[in-house]
């Protein structure tokens, strides 16, 4: 009888650090998500940073688009308010999108674009697009890392009864997913 105890005792402690196990496996993979997100983040607003000076430089050339500086203000300004991996995610398509139409209209004058000031505004908006790239593709790895222990079992029923839930992806769409052209000839 003794020895039954014993048994059972060990198997619930066996049991607990397993339970334990996957707990703190969840949690270190969902705290690795919300940094991955963090770096996202950084480099979002880098890019924010640079469009009010890219505006700026191109306004200064062409004053009479003011219905394209409107967009991309108003887009700059959805973006950084946006809440949440979705919102975020319509949001920066909407951004790039503007962003594209206002590099558009920088290419129809060449005197712009021949600026010192509008090819470093340039080469550091080429940067910033390929390290939110980058930070995307790392955020979404790691998202897919932790759904996928939130989905298999057994660390599923433990993500269930500690209330783990499902991450977004950081997508763009269709539109949205090239760079936009930012090197021009001169």
């Amino acid at each position: 009888m003794v020895w039954g105890i014993v048994i059972a005792v060990a198997i619930a402690v066996v049991f607990l650090f397993v339970l334990v196990g996957m707990y703190n496996r969840l949690v270190r993979l969902r705290n690795r998500s919300e940094n991955a997100w963090a770096q996202v983040d950084v480099q979002l607003r880098r890019r924010y940073d640079l469009i009010p000076n890219l505006v700026e430089t191109v306004k200064a050339y062409a004053a009479h688009e003011r219905e394209t500086f409107e967009t991309v203000t108003k887009a700059r300004a959805a973006a950084q308010q946006a809440q949440g991996v979705e919102q975020q995610a319509q949001a920066e398509n909407a951004l790039t999108a503007a962003l594209g139409r206002l590099l558009a209209v920088a290419e129809a004058y060449p005197q712009l674009r021949a600026t010192e000031n509008f090819q470093q505004l340039q080469a550091q908006l080429t940067d910033v697009e390929q390290n939110i790239a980058v930070a995307r593709q790392v955020y979404n790895d790691t998202v897919l890392t932790y759904d996928n222990a939130l989905e298999t079992v057994p660390t599923n029923v433990v993500a269930g009864v500690f209330n783990f839930r499902e991450r977004a992806y950081f997508e763009a769409d269709d539109a949205a997913r090239e760079v936009p052209a930012v090197q021009f000839s001169t």
